[in-house]
């Protein structure tokens, strides 16, 4: 039987993601409830299309369209996420979705298409020159002290974390509190000169996903000062959004937290592999995870561009946002809350 191109619905969401779980090349960011997520969040299109032969889901692709009048058009796969492009099981399955992505692009009107592929390019498209990188490696048996934790975590970030739980006594909880988590990271974020995602947003994901996250929360006596939303995909851990208050700095908060969400993830759900999401070379959150054993390896951003179009520059890294940053970091985070999500709608 021929390869077919089938729109993602709700029957056959069950069958998309058993053959993201199945299939080695897929992630967590390949996973059906994105979909949802994407449109109910931020109000984008998104086209979800699978390969499908002999009855069977042989490859996927989700898509999603961001188009604002501050930061134009783009076709992407996939926004807010890491990783994305189609995932298949036959060179004709793969074939299929590229040209079906292409087909689509040209039918909407959108200048750019992109995959962020995580192992390799794809071949024949045009590839952004590296500016986002991941960050993984595994983890292994960890102790009740921090201790012999060589593997896992460099000396300097072994010291913080004993200090952080021997001078000033943080603890940590586990949960599904979005909320605190949210109050936290919009503060970060304004530190940052970014617009903070709307709190609606972390409640779909929570929702979406009920056994595949959780929160990740440092305590200073009763207060929080830094908390972290993680995913769970196979035996794998990744933190993705998080933050801390101006405290947190200065109680070793962020280095105690990342030390949590290791071990916790390890015992408590076997997790045998981390990985720290991206960051953008010349950063300061590229050094930090450096700093921490992890070796960066460039995520492969991939374009179909329209004629005459060139690949977005939507990121920090664009000089003509340096103002609005440094403008931003002085924003009052009340103001800031209601201005941001409108604003990162086109920041994904």
């Amino acid at each position: 039987m021929p390869v077919r191109i089938r729109d993602l619905d709700a029957a056959s969401a069950g069958a998309w993601d058993a053959f993201v779980r199945a299939t080695p090349e897929a992630t967590f960011f390949h996973l059906a409830p994105w979909a949802e997520v994407i449109r109910r969040a931020f109000g984008h299109r998104t086209y979800y299309a699978f390969a499908e032969q002999d009855g069977a889901i042989v490859g996927v692709l989700p898509l999603a369209r961001m188009r604002t009048r501050l930061f134009g058009d783009l076709l992407a796969s996939t926004p807010f996420c890491v990783y994305g492009g189609a995932v298949a099981a036959t060179p004709e399955a793969a074939a299929a979705l590229e040209a079906h992505a292409m087909d689509l692009r040209r039918r909407l009107g959108a200048p750019a298409l992109e995959f962020r592929r995580l192992a390799a390019p794809d071949p024949g498209w045009t590839e952004r020159p590296p500016l986002y990188f991941t960050f993984r490696k595994p983890i292994t048996a960890f102790t009740d002290d921090v201790k012999g934790q060589e593997k896992n975590i460099p000396r300097k970030q072994r010291a913080e974390v004993r200090k952080a739980i021997n001078r000033f006594n943080l603890t940590s909880v586990s949960d599904s509190d979005t909320d605190r988590l949210h109050r936290i990271y919009a503060e970060s974020v304004r530190n940052l000169g970014s617009p903070v995602f709307p709190r609606r947003y972390f409640r779909l994901l929570a929702a979406a996903f009920p056994g595949e996250h959780d929160v990740t929360t440092v305590l200073h006596g009763d207060r929080p000062v830094a908390a972290v939303l993680n995913f769970h995909f196979r035996q794998e851990v990744l933190p993705y959004y998080g933050g801390g208050t101006r405290e947190a700095r200065g109680v070793s908060a962020n280095d105690f937290m990342y030390w949590e969400v290791m071990r916790r993830a390890h015992r408590e759900r076997g997790a045998t592999s981390f990985d720290f999401g991206r960051s953008k070379l010349d950063t300061g959150a590229f050094d930090y995870k450096r700093n921490w054993g992890f070796e960066p390896t460039p995520l492969h951003y991939c374009y179909q561009l329209a004629e005459g179009a060139r690949i977005p520059e939507n990121n920090p890294n664009n000089p003509k946002y340096r103002l609005f940053i440094q403008a931003w970091k002085r924003m009052p985070v009340q103001l800031a809350n209601l201005l941001g999500p409108p604003l990162v709608r086109g920041l994904g």
